[in-house]
């Protein structure tokens, strides 16, 4: 596999304080951010910005999580996140996605339409009103978070949305009443004019052309999509290289970025085959074993490989950080008890190992030296000086000033 288009090439010009150029000068090049989203949920966030600081567990689990990621999902779910009408949960979201932000990880919050863990408040009203407050609701948090949170799932799962009957909700409601592709036009013009530098996904785990042809419909009616999310929950076993790469070609004609939304991969074992709805496998255990967590890491690297190699690829998200999480799955990068698991050293060392660029570079007499790295930004050093710069195709030409 190749990783070239990862990369980028520039000639770096280098200069002192005083303007002349540092001729003949040996420097450090060392990537500290990564272009690439490496990411992983991050809903432990919630729990250790509000309160949990000083609780020694929860500060080794964000340390191992801030160690490993670049990029986070913060859950919106709007049942929970605003459980009683008019009382969001804003201050807890806002905490934990500025705790990340301010340590130069990417939030993305999600979902902002979803028929499942729906404001159940929302029943009482007709379907006009449902729709109404659904935009309002968007129109509010997607402005709120603004310039902390610039990436949404505008809306989950709409390929089973309007078919959908575990249980009455709202948003299957209006997405019977409206269709799907007036809903996602509906939701996704909101979002783009309370926030119109955010990115925008459309997300679903129906990976089939039914997915595909509700996105080319929703592009076709002028839905603003900005990136198409795709979920591989491998609850049943790994889908392998051949199946990732039919999703990868069914998906990357469209032109837009690809998001890996949500992946699990379990190290116990695996959910019967006979299940449907995966949310119907309750048992009350699920231990992780030492055999499975060596086959959870083998199959994370060569979905991992085969995801960044291709350039429409910009983001992977594994979705449980700790074992336990969703349905009680050992689909974790470290396990409960926050021992990490292989999965999350084989991760670091392609994240912060292979995919990472240090080295050193020597400038001429003009104080110019050419350049190559993973896409991202970098600090440059001379021992004693340093400056900061971007490494990342947009220009032939990168200037530091040593300081």
């Amino acid at each position: 596999m190749s990783y070239e288009h990862r990369k980028a090439f520039a000639l770096l010009r280098v200069r002192d304080a005083d303007g002349r150029p540092a001729a003949r000068r040996r420097l450090r090049l060392d990537q500290t951010e990564h272009d690439f989203l490496f990411g992983c949920g991050a809903f432990d966030a919630i729990v250790y910005a509000n309160g949990r600081q000083d609780d020694p567990f929860c500060r080794d689990r964000m340390e191992k999580w801030l160690a490993l990621f670049n990029y986070g999902t913060m859950s919106f779910y709007w049942g929970r996140y605003e459980p009683e009408e008019g009382k969001p949960e804003f201050e807890s979201r806002m905490n934990a996605s500025r705790f990340l932000a301010e340590r130069d990880r990417k939030v993305k919050g999600h979902p902002l339409c979803w028929h499942t863990v729906c404001a159940d408040w929302l029943l009482k009203y007709d379907d006009k009103t449902i729709l109404d407050k659904q935009l309002e609701r968007i129109h509010r948090d997607v402005s709120a978070f603004a310039g902390v949170i610039d990436m949404w799932d505008v809306i989950n799962e709409v390929v089973i949305m309007p078919e959908f009957d575990r249980y009455d909700n709202a948003i299957t409601r209006v997405c019977r009443r409206y269709g799907r592709v007036p809903l996602v036009k509906e939701v996704f013009d909101a979002a783009k004019t309370a926030n119109p530098h955010a990115l925008l996904l459309i997300n679903d785990f129906n990976l089939s052309c039914d997915y595909a042809r509700l996105i080319r419909d929703c592009l076709d009616a002028g839905a603003p999509i900005g990136a198409i999310g795709l979920q591989t929950h491998q609850h049943q076993g790994y889908m392998g290289a051949e199946k990732l790469g039919e999703v990868l070609r069914r998906y990357e004609g469209f032109g837009l970025p690809l998001h890996f939304t949500e992946n699990t991969l379990v190290s116990g074992h695996l959910m019967p085959p006979h299940i449907v709805d995966l949310n119907d496998y309750q048992v009350p255990e699920w231990p992780t074993t030492p055999e499975g967590e060596a086959q959870q890491s083998r199959e994370w690297e060569e979905m991992y490989r085969i995801l960044f190699a291709h350039p429409r690829v910009e983001a992977v998200t594994g979705w449980d950080f700790a074992d336990g999480g969703w349905l009680g799955a050992p689909s974790g990068i470290i396990a409960a008890d926050n021992r990490e698991k292989p999965v999350y050293h084989t991760l670091n060392r392609l994240i912060h190992g292979e995919w990472e660029t240090h080295c050193e570079v020597v400038t001429d007499e003009n104080g110019c030296a050419e350049i190559s790295g993973f896409k991202g930004r970098y600090a440059l050093s001379d021992g004693v000086r340093g400056a900061s710069l971007r490494l990342d195709g947009s220009a032939e030409t990168v200037d530091a000033i040593l300081a």
